[in-house]
């Protein structure tokens, strides 16, 4: 059909839409437009503080954000800080009733001695130390670099994946390693 770009699933884009979001500066204007009118109000997106980004991407890397909001309100009551979960008895931190649908809140216990000790409590502010912690990989220090100390750095989860390959690729397999490795050199414009 004249005018129109085929999608990977089969529908149909108007080309011209799809030509205009292919530039990365008028893409990111119009994606960052779509949030402010669309984006869901989570809490973990109205804070700043590393930590509470943090405990919030480890339960979300592979738990829906429905199972996660009590959780995460769950675990911050308990463990408000490193601090507070460095001095937490073993035992409690990993008893059922505070554990999050996916990693049972290992991650955030696994980064408090070398948050407390290291860092005075905090995570620090630079990508390559962030990924230096056990278990923080790109995407997570993109995250915490991005949400809680304003940095610019590049994320790619599924749904961002998706929506870049979607945009500017278009055609092959958006989870194949190559394809993957191709959409974060993407994502970085």
């Amino acid at each position: 059909m004249e005018g129109y770009a085929q999608t990977n699933k089969g529908a149909r884009a108007p080309a011209r839409r799809i030509a205009a979001c292919a530039r990365p500066q008028g893409f990111r204007r119009r994606l960052l437009a779509w949030y402010d009118r669309h984006g869901r109000d989570l809490p973990w997106r109205r804070t700043s503080d590393p930590y509470h980004i943090l405990v919030s991407e480890v339960m979300l890397q592979q738990t829906q954000v429905d199972r996660v909001l009590p959780k995460y309100h769950e675990w911050l009551a308990k463990y408000p800080s490193f601090e507070a979960l460095a001095i937490a008895p073993k035992a409690t931190r990993y008893r059922r009733g505070t554990r999050s649908a996916t990693t049972s809140g290992r991650a955030p216990a696994r980064h408090r001695r070398e948050a407390v000790e290291k860092y005075g409590g905090a995570l620090p502010s630079d990508g390559e130390t962030l990924q230096s912690f056990k278990g923080i990989g790109p995407y997570t220090a993109g995250a915490v670099l991005s949400f809680a100390f304003g940095q610019r750095a590049a994320i790619l989860d599924t749904n961002v994946a998706r929506v870049l390959f979607r945009v500017f690729v278009g055609r092959g397999n958006p989870k194949a390693h190559q394809m993957r490795k191709r959409l974060w050199a993407t994502r970085k414009r």
